[in-house]
């Protein structure tokens, strides 16, 4: 007998089950080529489930259900309330591109996305090794069919074999570390799995062992070197509505995820994982840096991009454990989840930009289809600096703090490995300027080509959105505190519970 408690903790879950299916259903009877009423009640459920979750999150309180297998919690709640607000940008920005390229003639982009969340959502509330493994399925599978949405496009369903080739890779990689853990520990919940860690009673090599593995999937998820290598292609040849449903909201259930195993399973063994986060990040903001000057297109340039900053996120988490001790653990995994929700935020304008720019038979994903931008709209131009300056760490957007948390929650560790990462990241962000003050070059510097001059049509709910999603990226590197605060209230709730 299941008790009401465990069916609280996935109300919205449910919801979001029930109306993926309703939307698929009513997409089998509906002709238009435009969806428009599946569209409206997709933002209608994501709606309707943001609340529930913020609800939930703003409450406070942890529950469990199922055994345990499932937990709600302010971390949670608020992970799952920022991934729905990402997704119905996203589909807002979205739906003009995905219609004048005919992806909404079947209605699988709704359902495929909404299913893509609930993948989200079952990663973020996991709380057991299956359940976790089972909503990033969930999220992976729905992504790879996304991918290929443009069946008559070669460059899509190239990305898509690519993506799922490497995906695969990874997921059996994660697969095998967990049953690696499982047969040492004894169990598939976390926190028991913690508990027996921390006992020492079990073979430290075969920890270890599973470990790796572990690392390397999630290392998969977040795009770190050396396993970014899916990124740029995926990020270039997927429609560019599916390349920000992968590269936004996803990323915050990639970080929650990396919270439920590594901290809430696997803190005991911070010493081993923390040197292989390191490595990952230094080779992430090199590598990540270095290729993107090299890049002409902005989409690929935006995916090695997202590499250097998950190089920053990877600094965060590794420097939550200090020599066994967890007093730096708030500081830097609430500067982590805030780096990860406003990264997501600043993601949302720039690809928003290239959706709105793009029109039927030209995708506007080249550096110089930018050209002389501020002649055509002030708005795009001024939204796309911001989120350039933005991701470059410059004053006073949100960027800059993002960087700046991340950044004291090394040098407050007092520890000199620490410190020469923290130089090394801030040179890196240095390198990394220049690519970004080049697309505010051409937009503002260059003059627009003959086939870019015509005016720019977007509906009216676009560039509203666009107007905000700007006026945050600014309004949160100003006022920085609230979002903060949420941030740290909800990783002291996970560091609080941790081993009971």
């Amino acid at each position: 007998m299941i008790d009401k408690l465990s069916w609280i903790t996935v109300y919205p879950e449910i919801v979001l089950l029930i109306m993926a299916c309703v939307i698929a259903l009513f997409d089998l009877g509906v002709k238009t080529p435009h969806r428009t009423a599946s569209h409206v009640l997709t933002l209608l459920t994501l709606a309707v489930v943001a609340t529930m979750e913020a609800f939930y999150a703003a409450g406070g309180q942890t529950y469990y259900g199922f055994s345990k297998m499932v937990v709600s919690d302010p971390m949670g709640g608020w992970l799952k309330c920022f991934a729905s607000v990402a997704l119905m940008v996203t589909l807002v920005y979205g739906r003009p591109y995905a219609s004048d390229r005919g992806m909404l003639r079947g209605g699988e982009f709704f359902t495929l996305s909404l299913f893509a969340l609930l993948g989200m959502f079952v990663m973020i509330s996991g709380h057991n090794f299956l359940v976790l493994y089972m909503g990033l399925e969930l999220l992976t599978l729905s992504s790879y069919a996304l991918v290929a949405l443009r069946r008559d496009n070669a460059t899509a369903t190239e990305a898509a074999m690519k993506y799922f080739v490497l995906g695969a890779l990874a997921s059996g990689f994660l697969l095998y570390g967990l049953s690696m853990l499982y047969g040492a520990t004894g169990s598939l919940d976390l926190n028991e799995v913690f508990s027996a860690i921390a006992s020492r009673q079990v073979k430290h090599q075969v920890l270890v062992f599973g470990l790796v593995f572990i690392v390397a999937g999630l290392a998969f998820k977040l795009g770190a070197v050396p396993f970014h290598m899916w990124l740029p292609d995926v990020y270039q040849g997927a429609p560019t509505a599916v390349t920000l449903l992968i590269g936004g909201a996803p990323q915050l259930a990639a970080f929650a995820i990396c919270i439920r195993l590594l901290v809430e399973g696997m803190l005991p063994l911070a010493i081993d994982w923390q040197q292989m986060l390191a490595l990952m990040a230094i080779g992430s903001l090199l590598i990540g840096n270095l290729a993107a000057i090299a890049q002409a297109n902005l989409k690929r340039m935006l995916a090695f991009s997202t590499i250097s900053q998950m190089g920053f996120l990877l600094l965060g988490l590794l420097s939550g454990v200090v020599n066994g001790n967890q007093i730096n653990a708030e500081t830097a995994y609430s500067a982590a989840m805030f780096y990860a929700i406003t990264y997501v935020l600043t993601t949302l304008a720039a690809f928003g930009i290239i959706m709105l720019l793009a029109r039927a038979g030209h995708e506007s994903e080249e550096i110089t289809d930018l050209a002389g931008l501020n002649q055509r709209s002030p708005l795009y131009a001024g939204v796309m600096a911001m989120a350039m300056f933005s991701l470059a760490g410059l004053p006073p957007l949100v960027g800059f703090y993002a960087k700046l948390a991340v950044l004291q929650a090394l040098i407050s560790s007092q520890q000199t490995s620490y410190l020469v990462l923290a130089v090394f990241a801030v040179m890196m962000s240095l390198v990394g300027a220049f690519y970004y003050l080049r697309v505010v070059k051409v937009m503002y510097f260059d003059a627009p080509h003959s086939h870019n001059a015509q005016p720019i049509a977007a509906p009216a709910d676009a560039r509203v959105v666009l107007a905000l999603n700007g006026a945050l990226i600014l309004v949160l590197g100003i006022v920085p505190g609230g979002l903060m605060t949420l941030c740290a209230q909800s990783i002291n709730s996970i560091v609080k519970s941790l081993g009971s």
